[in-house]
């Protein structure tokens, strides 16, 4: 069952941006002008912030007129669709296995999970304004940690309850600095 998946957190990697350029180069080939964007998101996106060692990719479209042949180019590099999941204006991607996306070189790629979103996604909006309040205010990282890390020790097994429980702070964080 997913939601049983374990919950392990690690401190911050600096090879995280790097694994990011690696799949970003990969992707901005392959998609050229489709994407008007690809977003590094989530808590590896942040300098000093324990995460989950799974990298979050949002790769940004006009509309979602140019999903079916997004969808094209992202099998050809390995990834499956499995549809918005619950969430409208993003798509969910997954890797066929650990060289996805894959390349020339045929090398393993870091773990990571990847989205299409179009330029209105409200997810994706959510996704980029954490994640700069995140960078621009350190003490807001080191108070997302320590829930973070409390979390992960009380729901080491359940996934779902993990997110649910961040869920209070992030949306408290972005109203409080969304106009800072």
């Amino acid at each position: 069952m997913k939601n049983q998946q374990s919950v392990i957190l690690v401190d911050y990697n600096e090879e995280w941006p790097k694994a990011f350029g690696i799949i970003e180069s990969i992707l901005s080939k392959k998609l050229n002008d489709l994407a008007l964007r690809i977003e590094h998101v989530g808590s590896t996106s942040v300098r000093g912030l324990a995460a989950k060692p799974i990298i979050d990719v949002d790769v940004v479209i006009e509309s979602m007129e140019y999903l079916p042949k997004v969808i094209k180019k992202l099998e050809e590099l390995g990834y499956v669709h499995e549809g918005d999941l619950g969430i409208k204006n993003r798509e969910a991607f997954a890797r066929k296995d650990s060289c996805v996306p894959y390349s020339n070189e045929g090398m393993v790629k870091h773990a990571h999970h990847l989205y299409v979103c179009n330029r209105e996604s409200e997810e994706l909006k959510r996704h980029i304004m954490f994640r700069d309040i995140l960078r621009k205010y350190p003490l807001v990282v080191a108070e997302y940690t320590n829930l973070k890390l409390q979390l992960s020790n009380t729901f080491r097994n359940n996934r779902q309850a993990y997110t649910e429980g961040k869920t209070e702070f992030i949306t408290r964080t972005m109203n409080e600095y969304k106009d800072k």
